[in-house]
């Protein structure tokens, strides 16, 4: 269970060391399975103090490079339980803002992190800087039991997976939807329906999740984004995402639906 707030005054317990979207690994107490939380303990004044997991108090240390044992935070994500997501994904967002704004935006003056709250300050010219949170959706397209899944060139080979996209200046989250459908793979959807949100750090997103019916099928893909896109059957389904993640859920909720 992780929560938020950490009192002042709180300056021991776990740490979680980050740099560059790795995380540095730990013996577990007592076993051999590794984790990413370190035994500290004093905190210094270099630490932020990030959340309590579990009952424990945890801060974060931000390293300038990693080592060659540190673990990408995708993979910590793939080999751990589910319990750890909330954690992990904490950490590496709010990692990769301190790492990403520790001089001002407005001015060019080094920024500093302020103890009470999430917060880098310009002393030179008053400006605050909170970490970034990016609204993106993500969306199952059926039509029927058949399933619209895309390809990205980043994806490890066979690996498809839903449509997502940020939601751009004066739009909402349903417009974003039809327009990143429409834009990758040239199809027109309908009734839409949101199932839930996650939290994505990689790096700093938020993932609203949705299901919706295509009212054509013809793909047209866009061979920026996507490299290809195909309907899938559940009988019939290439490599999948991560079991972690949103685009996992939202297809195992359809085959649910259909398995049944």
């Amino acid at each position: 269970m992780l929560r938020r707030e950490i009192p002042a005054g709180v300056s021991a317990g776990r740490v979680i060391v980050i740099s560059h979207n790795k995380i540095a690994p730990a013996p577990a107490a007592g076993e051999t399975a590794l984790i990413p939380l370190q035994p500290w303990q004093s905190w210094d004044e270099t630490m932020q103090p990030l959340c309590y997991w579990q009952d424990e108090p945890v801060a974060l240390a931000v390293a300038d490079a990693p080592d060659n044992s540190w673990i990408d935070g995708r993979q910590w994500m793939a080999e751990l339980s589910h319990r750890w997501f909330s954690l992990l994904s904490t950490a590496l967002q709010v990692g990769a803002w301190l790492q990403n704004h520790r001089f001002c935006g407005r001015c060019g003056a080094r920024a500093t992190r302020l103890a009470a709250e999430f917060a880098m300050h310009c002393h030179a010219c008053g400006h605050r800087n909170y970490p970034r949170i990016s609204p993106c959706i993500i969306t199952l397209v059926t039509c029927g039991e058949a399933m619209l899944l895309g390809r990205s060139p980043r994806f490890r080979p066979g690996q498809y997976s839903t449509l997502a996209g940020f939601i751009e200046p004066g739009e909402s989250a349903e417009e974003a939807v039809h327009r990143e459908v429409f834009e990758e793979v040239g199809v027109h959807i309908d009734n839409l329906r949101y199932h839930h949100s996650q939290a994505w750090p990689f790096p700093h997103s938020l993932m609203l999740g949705y299901f919706a019916e295509a009212t054509t099928r013809r793909i047209r893909i866009d061979e920026h984004e996507i490299s290809d896109a195909a309907w899938f059957s559940p009988r019939q389904l290439p490599g999948l995402p991560q079991p972690y993640s949103i685009a996992r859920e939202l297809i195992e909720v359809h085959l649910a639906k259909w398995r049944s």
